[in-house]
């Protein structure tokens, strides 16, 4: 009992000092004029669509011609798709088709990536304008730096930005030549792309690739005719993966 009165001061001492840290903390943490960090807000998207369902089956129908030749069990494999292989399914997945006719074989591709920016001081769809950028800057070069956003009265028809003045090199008028597209997503681009592999048939791909807040979508539309002779049609080709890429923008907006 004779050492009860110097516990109790010593318990008290401790207190008193908890207690003065603690307000020290809170005013240095409170002081006037100390900047507000608001981090930036999410992007629309927080999750992405079945990519292998994500084109209906009409329009599977219309792009890989002579898949409807093959016996019900292998129109079925064909029309299911196979998914790509990603690591994350929450950031990026895809699907990929193929259908071969006597006259030409189509290869048919969908991929949706969704952004996220880790940087709290950045919002998701500003990471994803740079990383749309970057993409558009590789695949146009002649166009870095522009921007591809849809412009203010644009027509909605998807109509070029290039006026058709002529052809280039192999035969395809100018309004068919890669360029920025309008009134697709935030921002669109088209490539369209004529190989030939040794002796093998040319090969035309066309890709096609928008943002649309948060999310970039890719879709490349190949054709390989089975006669060497023969080049795929750019117009043709083109129009497909545009109203492919229109269908699967609006049913993102859904």
């Amino acid at each position: 009992m004779a050492y009860a009165p110097g516990v109790a001061l010593l318990a008290a001492l401790v207190a008193g000092c908890s207690a003065g840290s603690g307000a020290g903390d809170a005013g240095a943490d409170s002081k006037p004029g100390s900047p507000t960090v608001t981090s930036a807000p999410p992007g629309k998207y927080r999750t992405l669509p079945q990519s292998c369902r994500a084109v209906p089956r009409p329009t599977l129908k219309d792009l890989l011609p002579g898949a409807e030749d093959l016996p019900e069990e292998q129109q079925e494999r064909l029309y299911a798709g196979t998914p790509a292989v990603t690591y994350d399914n929450d950031r990026k997945v895809g699907c990929r088709w193929k259908s071969e006719a006597p006259d030409a074989s189509r290869n048919l591709s969908v991929d949706f990536e969704r952004v996220v920016s880790y940087d709290p001081s950045v919002s998701d769809d500003d990471r994803a304008r740079e990383v749309f950028a970057k993409q558009q800057d590789t695949a146009l070069p002649q166009m870095a730096g522009r921007d591809g956003a849809t412009p203010s009265g644009s027509s909605s028809t998807g109509s070029s930005t290039t006026p058709a003045t002529g052809t280039d090199g192999d035969g395809s008028p100018d309004d068919l030549l890669p360029r920025l597209l309008d009134s697709l997503g935030d921002a669109a681009f088209l490539d369209d792309a004529l190989t030939r592999a040794g002796s093998t048939a040319q090969h035309r791909t066309v890709s096609v690739v928008f943002r649309t807040s948060n999310v970039i979508v890719t879709v490349r539309y190949t054709e390989q005719p089975a006669r060497v002779t023969e080049v795929p049609d750019s117009e043709e080709l083109q129009d497909k993966a545009q109203a492919l890429a229109r269908k699967l923008s609006e049913t993102l907006s859904e």
